[in-house]
């Protein structure tokens, strides 16, 4: 589903990202794992079209992020470190412009339907009658989720979707991307080592634009990465 190869991403004399090579298949949940400034956006933003990289090459879904950008938009739902909403619509409305803007009537019979079933996904059902701007954060977040589903993408990549989210909310969307990455791939970025094994069956660790580590969150090999984490982030603090 998602395929990067020897992606390497300059700014002037800053290095952002170096030779990052790996894939995510349909099924895995991929966290992203790495200290503040280590490239994780950069390599999200990349994938989503929004700049282009220096050297290398990646794909989504068998589109070149190059040559079928668009292809690679609709193959996608993206959410965004900082969620652009717009305050003044209200949830309904907003999510049935996202939904006009992602073409989701071509996957769904009825786009009404589909921004109904969306808020029901997401619990956005009490609030689905106020405008964004009076929701709290982790409703926010909800609605940010809600218009990366709702096209139905293969994939999703979601930059820091936990961020600021109290622990209520933080298990209400832990559990609705779990249910997501059954049927897509899934590529996330955090800071936090508790996020990746909380949601990921996989974790790639990222510092100063270099991956450091691949594993598996499960059994010995969570252990590895939870040490490898932890030696990366003591010598962040040194």
């Amino acid at each position: 589903m998602i395929e990067i190869h020897h992606i390497t991403k300059t700014f002037g004399q800053q290095t952002a990202l170096s030779d990052v090579s790996f894939h995510v298949a349909k099924g895995e949940i991929v966290g992203l794992l790495g200290p503040n400034g280590a490239g994780k956006s950069t390599l999200m933003k990349i994938l989503t079209c929004f700049i282009p990289p220096t050297e290398g090459e990646a794909s989504i879904c068998g589109h070149s992020i190059y040559d079928d950008t668009l292809a690679v938009r609709r193959s996608i739902g993206y959410l965004p470190e900082l969620n652009p909403l717009y305050p003044d619509m209200y949830v309904r409305e907003y999510l049935r412009f996202a939904a006009g803007l992602s073409n989701a009537q071509s996957k769904t019979a009825n786009l009404r339907a589909r921004v109904d079933e969306m808020i029901e996904l997401t619990g956005l059902a009490p609030e689905a009658h106020k405008k964004i701007g009076q929701l709290s954060k982790g409703y926010r977040q909800r609605v940010g989720l809600a218009q990366a589903l709702v096209h139905d993408p293969d994939v999703l990549i979601l930059d820091e979707p936990t961020t600021g989210l109290d622990p209520n909310q933080l298990e209400f969307i832990r559990a609705l991307i779990r249910n997501a990455g059954q049927s897509k791939a899934v590529l996330l970025s955090t800071h936090i080592m508790q996020e990746v094994e909380a949601m990921c069956t996989r974790a790639i660790v990222i510092n100063h634009g270099r991956i450091v580590a691949d594993e598996s969150t499960h059994g010995i090999n969570a252990n590895k990465l939870t040490e490898q984490f932890h030696k990366l982030t003591e010598s962040e603090n040194v």
